[in-house]
Order: structure tokens, then sequence, then C-alpha cells
């Protein structure tokens, strides 16, 4: 590009700081089992197996078995080279440049080109697309994304271009410092397009579907397993073990749970939280609690009366009292939040906020006077539905949310329970007044946590204020990380004023996993746990 020069600097930290390759660690003197199958629990159905569709867990854990993008992370979290082999970033940090190995292939054997990445970008950012994920290249900053998201620009001006075969060429619209390490998101992945245009949406049935990474589609039953078989094309197929990998939707964690006991499931994705001390004494070896990018909340309709007044978002924010959502009804180490970013973020400082340094009376007190202020009380009191998705541990938070509301600001709670996707319609369409809601990293970094609610941002609530916006843009700026932060914590401030969401608590994560598995990382923060880093012990 004229006027920017490349780093060599950056280049050599891009081809010298990480592995060549990775997959599969099984360490000398273990022996592996004769069978190489693997059995997932996923919690949810999965609403979608198309990269470019990706906003949800369940989808993300199966997706990104199949799929890979420019860079991908070690099982302990580091962002390391994939289908790109290195990078070079220009002088003014807003052009990467990466070079993709030689001989990767689709599945089907053709083989895999910047064009195939220059096509999927450009297919998120089309409006027509309507995929969930485009608010993310805006916050990236690629250059022209939020121009062509708002209908102002086509999408053949996006910044992502394919210099040849084997160079894809990203422009930003100003420098991003974390910006390689929000490739790691499946919005970012390369799809097949031979396949979407013959096929349309059908294009992930197991008949029609090509992928990029260690395994490929076999078979999928609705409501009843994913099967996922070896790809032989895969660039790294030689270092990766396991032969099959089965995800079961199964909602109910009881049920998973006592499928795990029998043996039928390897790994769990999560449990009933009231067994937490049971499991713990019973099965030390196969419970692992991990640190975790996520931060659980109560997500407002701030367009939809009362919640339109943030005088009544921080009412039912005071009223909560975390300790005992923590300590008595979690009790898996989660920490009470108060804000947006969790305290397992790299290089993030927490600022303090009044409301969070308050005792739990003084919080009540506080959150009737607010709810007064706005027009209710015993006279008249606040009525509103409190929606959640299918899954007993809602459930149960959300009974004792009900009841804390009711018992501090004489609120009335009607509860409504939604199957995973029709919540999200609702989510998506703003059909909700409050809604259970979570958010999970896609990077290890604060602005994955606080981008969210910037206007441009997914954002369900819709809320949007000026400030946030310009503090977040400034941040993105800053010289240092210490200087980012300041801007960061800024931006928490602004949030606890508004309180466009009630921010409940920050995850730990909690799974089963059989000892006869490998290569599960138990210090990762981040969410992703690959099959292609996993093995069977005999």
């Amino acid at each position: 590009m004229q006027g920017c020069k490349l780093t060599v600097i950056a280049t050599a930290i891009a081809m010298l700081s990480v592995p060549a390759v990775w997959a599969a660690n099984v360490p000398t003197g273990v022996e592996l089992a004769s069978v190489q199958d693997l059995v997932r629990g996923n919690g949810d159905e999965v609403p979608t197996l198309d990269p470019n569709f990706s906003s949800d867990n369940a989808s993300s854990r199966v997706i990104t078995d199949m799929f890979e993008g420019l860079v991908t992370q070690t099982p302990e979290g580091e962002v390391i080279p994939a289908l790109a082999s290195r990078w070079d970033v220009s002088d003014d940090g807003k052009v990467y440049t990466f070079y993709l190995r030689d001989g990767i292939k689709w599945s089907n054997g053709e083989p895999i080109t910047a064009a195939d990445f220059e096509y999927s970008f450009k297919r998120v950012i089309d409006p027509k697309t309507g995929a969930p994920y485009a608010w993310y290249y805006s916050t990236a900053h690629i250059q022209n994304a939020a121009a062509i998201s708002g209908g102002k620009l086509a999408p053949d001006q996006l910044g992502v271009k394919a210099i040849d075969d084997k160079v894809v060429q990203i422009t930003l619209d100003k420098p991003v410092p974390h910006f390689v390490k929000m490739l790691v998101h499946e919005s970012t992945f390369p799809v097949y397009a031979p396949a979407i245009k013959a096929h349309g949406d059908a294009w992930t049935k197991p008949e029609n579907i090509v992928t990029s990474s260690a395994y490929k589609l076999k078979e999928w039953v609705l409501n009843e397993r994913i099967v996922l078989e070896r790809n032989p094309q895969y660039w790294n197929n030689d270092k990766t073990v396991i032969n099959n990998v089965t995800y079961l939707p199964v909602a109910d964690l009881t049920a998973e749970y006592n499928r795990f006991r029998t043996g039928e499931i390897h790994i769990t994705s999560s449990f009933p939280l009231e067994q937490y001390n049971a499991i713990k004494k019973q099965r030390p070896d196969e419970l692992i609690t991990m640190p975790a990018l996520g931060t659980y909340y109560y997500l407002f309709n701030v367009h939809k009366p009362p919640f339109d007044n943030a005088d009544v978002r921080k009412a039912l924010a005071y009223a909560i009292d975390r300790d005992v959502v923590t300590k008595v009804i979690l009790g898996q180490g989660q920490l009470p939040a108060y804000g947006v970013t969790p305290p397992s973020v790299d290089g993030f400082n927490a600022p303090d906020l009044a409301w969070g340094e308050l005792k739990q009376k003084q919080r009540e007190k506080q959150a009737v006077a607010l709810l007064e202020k706005a027009g209710y009380g015993k006279d008249n009191p606040l009525e509103f539905e409190l929606v959640y998705n299918t899954s007993e541990s809602h459930k149960k938070l959300a009974v004792v949310m009900s009841s804390m509301w009711k018992k501090a600001l004489g609120a009335h709670v009607n509860l409504a329970n939604q199957e995973w996707k029709t919540f999200l319609q609702k989510l998506v369409q703003q059909d909700f007044s409050v809604a259970r809601y979570a958010w999970m990293g896609d990077y290890n970094e604060a602005s994955t946590f606080l981008s969210y609610f910037e206007s441009t941002g997914m954002n369900y609530a819709k809320w949007s204020n000026a400030e946030y916006d310009e503090v977040m843009g400034k941040a993105i700026l800053a010289a240092d990380n210490e200087n980012r932060n300041a801007f960061y914590q800024q931006a928490e401030q602004i949030f606890a004023d508004e309180m466009p969401a009630i921010p409940l608590y920050h995850y730990t994560r909690s799974v089963l996993k059989s000892t006869k598995v490998g290569g599960y990382s138990k210090t990762n923060a981040a969410e992703a746990r690959y099959t292609r880093d996993l093995y069977i012990i005999k």
C-alpha cells in the first residue's frame, strides 16, 4: 500500500515467537487407546455450522473443530499461526499482510487460497447476508466496515484483498493493537464459496459441507448428535490423534451428568450447580475448574418502558446480593460482578466503582430510593417479565433474582423459559424486557467485553452512548497499555452510571473430564478446547 513500509521487526516476531506446528502433544511413555473416538456434551443444539453466522458457544465449539483461520490458539491460549504461516505489520500499524502456508487444502482436496478469505470477509460484512458478527469487523476497524454495514458503501470496498493466491492483506482504518487476537473468532475464517453458491443455506449439510480444519461433518441429527470425522486433507493431520468426535446437545445438565457417569460422555459442557461440592469430593480427578473470560448478565431492553429509565435499571442492579449468588448458589469460585470486564483478562485493572464498594444494605436502600424516584413503590409495584433459555442453572438463578427483587423492591417478576434458538430470536428482535445473557470473550483483551456495548457492537439492548463510544475510540489509539486501561476504566464508569445490563458474576468454568482424555488445558481462560489437541489414553 502506498505510504506504508513493511516492518522487519514485526515480521521477525510473527515468525519466531510461535511454534511451527501444534496439535495433540502426547507425552513420552503415554500409551494411546486403540479407539480414538471422543464424545463431548455441548449443552444446546447448535443454531448454525456456518462460521460466518456463528455467535454462540454451542456452535463455536463444533465449528472450530471443522474450520480454521489465519491464526489459532494453543491449548494454553497463545495466539499462533494457522492457515497463515506468518504475517507482516506496516509501520503505521494499519496494514497486515498474511502469508498462507504451502499446500493447505479444503476437505474436498481443492487448494485454500487468499481469495477464499476475501470472499468470506466480504460475505460477513454484506448487509444482505445478515451475519450476526458483522459488527465485529467495525470494532476491529477493518477499513470501510462501518460504512458498508450502514449501507453507505458496497461490500467490495472492504479493506481485505487477495494480493495473489497466497497473500491476504487486511487494511484497518486505525491501528488496533490486539487485531491479530481478534482473528481467532470463526467469523474471520474462510468458507468455501462453490458449496455456498451451489447449495445456499443447505451447504452445511454433511453431503455438501467443505471444511478447512482437522475434522469434517459426518452426521448431523437435530437435537440428537453431531458426528465429526478426521479430515485427511488437513495440513496438520499427521499431528491429530482423535479420529471421530461426537457432540451431544443435552440441555438438561442432570441428564448430561448421568451420561458422563455411565461413560457415554468424555467431557461435559457443565453439570448441575447444586452438585458441585459433592462432585468435588466424589470425583476430584475428573472435576476441572478453570479461570474464564466471561460475565453473566441480565440484559435490559432500554427502549421499552420502564427500562428506558436508568434509575429503574440501577435499582434492579443494586438490589441483588451477589455474595449470595456466588458463594451460596454457585459456589465454584465465581466472582461478584459490578463491572463489565472479568479480572482474568490480561492487563486489565478494574476501576473502583462506588456502587460496588457499598455494603449490600446500603445498595438496597439506594435501590428503593431510585425506584421511588422513577414512580414505583408499594402502591405502584414494578412488574416485568424475565426471560431465560432452557437450563436448570439459569432457572435457579432467575428464581433467586425474582425473590431478591420481590423482597428488596416489592417487584413482581414473571419468569419465562425459552428454547435456545427461540431465545436468541427474541434477543435479535428485541422482543424482551429483561433477559438472561452472558458474554464469553472472543479474545483475551478488555475490548472484547467493552466493545460489545458500543453503538456498533452486538449489543442486543441497542443501548447507545456517545461518550462511551468516544472513550472506546480513544482506547484504540492509546500509546500504551497503561493509557488504554485508563480509557477502559472510564468506559466501565459510564456503563455503571447508565446500567444497560446488570453484571451479576464473572465466570469460572467447570467441567467433568474423563481421566482417559489427555491434552485438555486446565489453565487457559479462553473457552476454546479444540479436539485436535486431545487424545485418549489406554
